[in-house]
């Protein structure tokens, strides 16, 4: 089952459409909103595909809902509907971190502005660590700054997932400094500013770094093998 019909009888458009799932920019209640579909597999069995998908689309709400409660900013979710396999929740107005990084490659770096943009991803990343949650998918694209306030609004918790291990901390953090390095090269070493901000930040970070500096040992050696 899918919102296909709906797209021909709705205010829904399409903005993007991805491995698991596609998203839409809609309505709700009058206001403007975000709508993030997970849609079926045809090469699993019907109800097997349907749990898993339910089951998905569950833990992306509760790990959205839990970052808030840990005090990192992400859009307010508004509904899950478990017959459509849909999240809707809040239309975050601002640009992404990946545009405003190519920006400042593109041309040149403002430093203050680097600065605090660097600082709000590591407070927001120790604060998820901090309470047991692993994002999953830390890029620049799954970050926003809202207009007005430029406040960072963490989004996507497809990959989301609960852990205290440092292990999955550290990798979490992998994944962003690979995304930094091959996509924002040109600003400098951003990675050392957010990482000061999450020593900062998170309670755990000894632990975290440690581990880090194993998973990106054992990134050489594949990338030397490779």
């Amino acid at each position: 089952m899918g919102i296909d019909q709906d797209i021909k009888d709705s205010s829904l458009v399409l903005l993007k459409q991805g491995a698991e799932a596609r998203v839409f920019e809609s309505n709700f209640v009058g206001r403007k909103s975000i709508v993030k579909e997970r849609f079926s597999k045809k090469y699993r069995h019907p109800l097997l595909d349907s749990k898993l998908t339910l089951k998905r689309l569950n833990a992306e709400a509760r790990c959205m809902t839990k970052a808030r409660r840990l005090g990192v900013s992400t859009p307010v979710l508004y509904a899950v509907d478990p017959v459509l396999h849909t999240l809707t929740f809040e239309y975050v107005e601002g640009p992404a971190v990946k545009d405003i990084f190519l920006d400042f490659g593109l041309h040149s770096v403002i430093e203050e502005r680097m600065e605090d943009i660097a600082t709000q991803i590591g407070d927001a990343i120790g604060k998820l660590h901090d309470g047991g949650l692993i994002h999953g998918d830390l890029t620049t694209s799954n970050m926003l700054i809202r207009s007005g306030t430029n406040q960072l609004v963490l989004i996507d918790f497809g990959l989301s997932f609960t852990s205290t291990l440092p292990e999955d901390k550290a990798v979490d953090l992998y994944v962003l400094e690979r995304a930094l390095f091959s996509m924002h090269s040109l600003c400098g070493n951003v990675m050392d500013r957010i990482l000061a901000a999450y020593r900062k930040s998170s309670k755990q970070w000894s632990s975290t770094l440690n581990k880090l500096a194993q998973v990106r040992q054992r990134g050489r050696k594949r990338t030397m093998v490779g």
